[in-house]
């Protein structure tokens, strides 16, 4: 959302406390018009992405459209203080990083579907920034539920890494580690360019295509 110049993670003696207690967020997605944290189907998936400011990445899911996606959701992740908030966040002292949280049918979008709308709108190959937002927070990620999950991400990723590379792009950045636990953010930050359609996004993206249809 801001500047910020935190560029180095912290450690589990230098992290802030946390407390024991969820903060506060949304009963309800603005959008979609279902419950925000609860209620999903019995055959829903998640799915976890980090790609910059989380407010920008959070609207090119939801835009896929409820008939495919069920729910998302902004928040934290992999990081090591318990329930953060925001202001926390934004120190670097928490390692979370600005993650959404997309509850998925895999009847009705696949896993891979949603990796093509993860890479192609970002860059992954800038470290610990997204554009002019620079910070921990704004790590590029894949955080992942299952082997299933790993494989295809980390499939793309060789695969979209080589797309970039012949277009003179470093090399991808993105982590791609086991999911741990999401703290939803508060209230503010959810569905916020639809409550603020001319908001600040901060994404962008490398103009390259990902490559789809490996299996």
């Amino acid at each position: 959302m801001f500047l910020r110049k935190s560029v180095e993670m912290p450690t589990a003696e230098t992290a802030l406390a946390g407390r024991a207690a969820a903060i506060p967020t949304a009963a309800t997605h603005f959008v979609f018009d279902r419950a925000l944290t609860e209620g999903y189907p019995a055959v829903a998936q998640h799915a976890v992405f980090g790609m910059g400011c989380f407010w920008g990445a959070e609207r090119k899911f939801w835009e896929l459209g409820e008939d495919r996606v069920w729910i998302t959701a902004v928040g934290y992740a992999a990081g090591l203080t318990p329930n953060p908030t925001y202001e926390e966040v934004c120190t670097g002292r928490t390692g979370h990083n600005e993650v959404v949280l997309v509850v998925y049918e895999p009847h009705r979008i696949s896993f891979e579907e949603l990796l093509k709308t993860f890479w192609e709108n970002h860059d992954p190959t800038q470290g610990m920034r997204q554009g002019n937002d620079v910070g921990t927070q704004y790590r590029s990620g894949i955080y992942v539920a299952t082997h299933e999950q790993r494989k295809a991400a980390e499939a793309l990723k060789s695969a979209y890494g080589a797309a970039l590379k012949a277009r003179r792009f470093g090399p991808i950045t993105t982590e791609i580690v086991n999911a741990g636990p999401f703290y939803f953010a508060e209230d503010y930050h959810q569905q916020y360019l639809a409550k603020v359609p001319h908001g600040y996004c901060g994404l962008g993206g490398t103009g390259i295509s990902c490559p789809t249809g490996l299996g």
